[in-house]
């Protein structure tokens, strides 16, 4: 039997999808592809190492992409 994909609605804010987006076609993915290949490549790692990507991962970032014109 094929792997099963269970559908989850996600909200980004514009800024972040638009980054992923760039990066999804940077790697000839699309933006649900990247998304799921950038979560499986944080799961495999926290099994790995045993630790979340980051210590402070429930609190709030500011993304700061450098595009400053």
């Amino acid at each position: 039997m094929p792997d099963e994909k269970k559908q989850v609605p996600l909200r980004l804010s514009k800024k972040l999808y638009a980054e992923l987006s760039a990066w999804a076609d940077d790697d000839f993915r699309s933006l649900n592809g990247q998304i799921e290949y950038l979560l499986t490549e944080c799961v495999r790692q926290r099994k790995k190492d045993g630790k979340y990507v980051s210590e402070h991962l429930d609190e709030g970032i500011e993304l700061d992409f450098g595009h400053k014109k």
